[in-house]
């Protein structure tokens, strides 16, 4: 009898994704992630849960209905980390007429299986906030409903609903060799570790290593089909605007880009997609890029910014079938192959934050056949900690602020934006801050350290600075080294 019913190489979001999709129909899993949960494209999206409103433009309807479906999921299950924003289109002479603009955002309320978000409305800027940190010569703009994700966590909280569902999720743990037959025959260096673990079934969710994993750790031919990468890339700057608004710009080659409230005091602007070649582990933006998005941004924004205004750039690649087309990185692909008589083997990669769950829910249901299963049921299960509704979200502020009073509207905000309900896991029955152990930085303390350590897998501070949370930002030099000292103690 092998160890597990299924195992999954690949801990971003696709992966975890699969995995709590998977225990939670009763399958024994164990996810292998060579880093850390997220470490690569899943931290880099366009941090978006939405229809994407320019798929109208090339007529993809029921893709946008899907999106639009999916958006209601999220908001349903994760609603303290997805939250729901007002996005701005600054309605621009030289790119798509104001009728065209109107025409897509009444298509697009219609095609949203709810309206339980505001409708899309026209907005006259020099008497609107949105307004002031626009150029003049903007005089109308276009309002209507989407959401903004914290991308990174999301990971986080679906790999720990896969481990409480029974999901064996281990980091640090590389898949070296892959021998397959009537089952899956895994090497695996876990922690400096050789083990040999055996699976039923085995999915490669890798990411852009899709590839080299295939011929170099299963030892297979490559897709017959195209196979390349993409980066995506976002740079941050400081923030440029007071409203909590997510502003969409058209940009002259008819790219949306949009700019988005950032951690309080920043602005994330992006995307933009490119081909890309080399190892994944190290993808950089190219400083061509960099000015794109910011000449993007200052053909609207009053404030102008260069790229020595870039305080950061977030980067990721992921494999794509076809790396030229620009929707390559939205469309997740998935392959299955069983020969007669060999286990299966299903290759999952790509796709965009918005249908991650859906995604893993039907490569999943490719299993039935092979296994007994309970039926599909991540749409209605809430991640951990969003066990509230989304229109609550200020009421779970303020009940933490009633409970530790100790903390401030930011950071109550923050905690409860990143652990919802079970932010009482990190703070537990602290009457002061000085109960949560040493600070690092003006907000990260101990106690919310050794939470990550024990219960979300974090081993090393990039891990908490910037995938945890995004700390890293507003971090000191020597906040980070006590971090460093911190997590490298004993015990």
């Amino acid at each position: 009898m092998a160890d597990y019913d299924l195992a999954i190489i690949g801990g971003g979001l696709n992966g975890v994704s699969v995995a709590r999709d998977a225990a939670g129909r009763g399958l024994r899993v164990v996810l292998l992630e060579q880093g850390d949960l997220g470490a690569a494209a899943s931290s880099a999206t366009s941090r978006l849960i939405h229809g994407d409103l320019a798929m109208l433009e090339r007529r993809g309807l029921l893709r946008v209905r899907r999106q639009l479906a999916e958006r209601d999921v999220w908001l349903r299950i994760a609603p303290h980390l997805v939250r729901p924003s007002r996005f701005v289109i600054p309605a621009h002479s030289d790119e798509r007429p104001s009728w065209l603009l109107r025409s897509w955002l009444l298509l697009y309320d219609r095609l949203a299986p709810r309206m339980d978000l505001p409708p899309s409305l026209t907005v006259d800027v020099t008497h609107h906030p949105v307004g002031n940190a626009l150029k003049r010569p903007f005089g109308t703009a276009f309002e209507y409903s989407d959401c903004v994700v914290d991308d990174s966590r999301l990971v986080i909280a679906t790999a720990l609903d896969a481990a409480e569902r029974g999901a064996d999720i281990r980091t640090g743990a590389r898949c070296v060799r892959a021998d397959r037959h009537d089952f899956w025959r895994l090497a695996v260096i876990d922690r400096g570790h050789r083990r040999v673990i055996t699976a039923r079934a085995l999915v490669n969710a890798s990411g852009a290593w899709t590839a080299s994993v295939a011929e170099t750790v299963l030892r297979m031919p490559p897709p017959r089909l195209r196979l390349g990468a993409i980066r995506m890339s976002q740079i941050i700057v400081r923030r440029l605007f007071e409203t909590d608004n997510v502003y969409v710009f058209q940009n002259s080659d008819r790219r949306l880009i949009f700019a988005s409230p950032y951690q309080r005091d920043f602005t994330l602007i992006g995307t933009v997609a490119q081909p890309f070649r080399g190892d994944p582990a190290i993808v950089a933006m190219a400083a061509g890029d960099v000015a794109y998005l910011c000449d993007a941004a200052n053909r609207y924004f009053r404030e102008k910014i260069d790229p020595s205004d870039v305080i950061r750039t977030v980067s990721g690649a992921n494999a794509v079938f076809d790396p030229a087309s620009r929707s390559a990185a939205r469309d997740g692909a998935m392959m299955f192959d069983r020969p007669r008589g060999k286990a299966p083997l299903l290759t999952i990669f790509g796709g965009d934050v918005t249908t991650s769950r859906l995604r893993a829910e039907r490569a999943v249901s490719r299993f039935t056949p092979f296994y007994p299963m309970s039926p599909r049921w991540t749409a209605k299960a809430a991640l951990p900690g969003g066990d509230f509704d989304w229109a609550k979200f200020e009421a779970e502020v303020d009940r933490a602020q009633g409970r530790w009073r100790f903390l401030t509207d930011a950071e109550a905000t923050r905690l409860v934006g990143a652990y919802g309900t079970r932010i009482a896991d990190v703070l537990g029955e602290a009457k002061t801050r000085a109960e949560l152990g040493p600070a690092f930085g003006p907000e990260l303390t101990g106690a919310e350290v050794r939470h990550l350590m024990t219960k979300e897998w974090a081993r090393f501070p990039d891990d908490v600075l910037w995938r945890r949370s995004k700390l890293g930002l507003t971090m000191p030099p020597e906040g980070r080294e006590a971090l460093a000292a911190f997590m490298a103690a004993p015990g």
